[in-house]
C-alpha cells in the first residue's frame, strides 16, 4: 500500500503516537516519502516527542506537522478532544522540505526559504502560523517566483494568540512562519476548494472603496444594497443573513456567469449607516464584481458533494483535507460531516486538520479561504 491514514483518540500522547505509528507500519510496505502529523491542542505540548517517534520509527524523507483545534482521520473529525492523526505516503520520487518565513522590510515583504519552489512546478503542501505569517502576501510573492506551483494546506489553529501554535519540519520545531513539502509534477495531485457559502441577490461592481471599507456598490451605497437585499429575500434567507452576512469577490472576471464556488468569500464585519459604508475582513478594489453570500449547512453539503464528484474521476488512493474550524458541529447537525463524506465518496487514506484559514486554488488562483474545505487528492497513478 502507498498511502496510510490512522487516528488515535487515546488521552495519553505516548499511547496515541504508538498506536498511529504502529498501524501505519503495518499498512505500508516501505518507508514513506512523506509523513504528516496533525496534533490536537490536548497533545500540543508533546508534539516534539510525537514527531521524534514518527521520525525514528517511520523514517520518512520529510515529516511535516502542526497543532490544531481539531483533527481528521478516516471518516472522523475530533473537535476539542485529544487526538493524533497521522498520514503517510510513498511516491517513489524526490520530495523536498520547505521552510518559509515572511520578513517585513521597509519596501516589501521578504519571503525567506523555499529553494525547492524555484523549479516552478509541482505541488506545495503547506502548514502556516496565522499570527506570524502574512499568507496572502506570501501567495502573491510565490505567484511571481513560482507561478506553476499549486499550493494546498491550512493555517494552524492550535492556539488563540501569537506563539501558541507549533509547526514541525523533520527534526525542527517552529512557532512562526510556515512549513511544508514540495512534490514534483509527476505526482498525481488534484487540488480543489469547497466553499461553505452560497450567493444571494444580484452581482454588482464595486464603484467606491477604500481599503477594507465598501462605500458604493453598483453606484449606490453599500448599506442601501444590503437593505434592498433584505427586502427581497425570503424569511429563511433573512435568518441566515442575521446569523452572519458575507460577501464574495469574483475570481475570474472574464466569465459571464458566476455561481457558488466562483468567489473569494469574506465576512461583513459591520456597517456605518451615517455614510452608508460596510467594513469587511479584506480589501476589495474598485471595479471588482461582488455578490453577497450566506452560510448554511445545505449549501456547504451540496458544494462539497459537487467537488468530490469532480475529484473522484481517475480514482483516489489518498486525500488531505483542511477544514475551517467554523465547520464541523458548528455548521452541521452532527459530527464527522466533511470527513465522513470524503471517505464515503472518495475512499482512500484520508487525514487532515481544522484550520484558521484554508489554502487552495479557486478560478486557477491560490487563495486563503475561510469556512471552506481545501482538498489535495492523490490518484492511483
Amino acid at each position: 500500500m502507498r498511502f496510510a491514514a490512522v487516528l488515535s483518540e487515546h488521552p495519553l500522547a505516548t499511547q496515541a503516537v504508538g498506536e498511529v505509528v504502529g498501524q501505519v507500519l503495518e499498512s505500508l510496505d516501505a518507508a514513506p516519502d512523506i509523513a504528516m502529523v496533525f496534533v490536537s491542542r490536548s497533545h500540543g505540548g508533546a508534539i516534539e516527542d510525537i514527531a521524534r517517534v514518527v521520525r525514528r520509527l517511520l523514517n520518512p524523507r520529510v515529516l511535516v506537522g502542526a497543532t490544531a483545534a481539531g483533527v481528521l482521520g478516516g471518516g472522523q473529525e475530533i473537535e476539542g478532544g485529544a487526538a493524533i492523526s497521522l498520514w503517510a505516503a510513498r511516491f517513489g520520487v524526490d520530495v523536498e522540505p520547505v521552510r518559509l518565513e515572511a520578513i517585513p522590510t521597509a519596501e516589501h515583504l521578504l519571503v525567506a526559504g523555499g529553494a525547492a519552489l524555484q523549479a516552478d512546478e509541482g505541488t506545495l503542501l503547506l502548514l502556516a502560523d496565522p499570527f506570524s505569517f502574512a499568507m496572502d502576501q506570501v501567495i502573491d510573492h510565490l505567484r511571481v517566483v513560482a507561478p506553476g506551483v499549486t499550493m494546498v494546506g491550512g493555517m494552524a489553529s492550535g492556539a488563540l494568540g501569537p506563539g501558541g501554535n507549533t509547526l514541525v519540519l523533520d527534526d525542527e520545531r517552529f512557532t512562526t512562519g510556515a512549513v511544508g513539502v514540495w512534490l514534483p509534477d509527476t505526482v498525481d495531485v488534484r487540488a480543489a476548494v469547497s466553499q461553505g457559502c452560497r450567493p444571494i441577490g444580484e452581482p454588482f461592481v464595486v464603484t467606491r472603496a477604500e481599503r477594507n471599507v465598501l462605500y458604493e456598490i453598483g453606484g449606490r451605497s453599500a448599506v442601501e444594497r444590503i437593505n434592498e437585499l433584505v427586502e427581497s429575500s425570503t424569511d429563511a434567507e433573512k435568518r441566515l443573513m442575521a446569523a452572519g452576512l458575507h460577501i464574495g469577490r469574483v475570481i475570474d472576471e472574464a466569465r459571464l456567469e458566476h455561481g457558488r464556488g466562483d468567489f473569494l468569500v469574506r465576512s461583513v464585519l459591520g456597517a456605518d449607516r451615517s455614510v452608508g459604508a460596510v467594513a469587511i475582513d479584506d480589501e476589495i478594489p474598485v471595479g471588482a464584481t461582488v455578490q453577497f453570500q450566506v452560510r448554511d449547512a445545505a449549501s456547504a453539503h451540496e458544494d462539497l458533494v459537487s467537488r468530490l464528484r469532480e475529484l473522484h474521476e481517475g480514482g483516489v488512493a489518498g486525500a488531505l483535507a483542511f477544514n475551517c474550524t467554523t465547520r464541523g458541529r458548528g455548521l452541521f447537525d452532527g459530527p464527522d460531516h466533511d470527513a465522513g463524506l470524503i471517505v464515503e465518496m472518495l475512499g482512500g487514506a484520508v487525514a487532515g486538520m481544522m484550520c484558521a484559514g484554508e489554502i487552495g486554488p479557486v478560478g486557477g488562483r491560490t487563495l486563503v479561504h475561510t469556512q471552506s474545505v481545501a482538498l489535495a487528492i492523490f490518484g492511483n497513478g
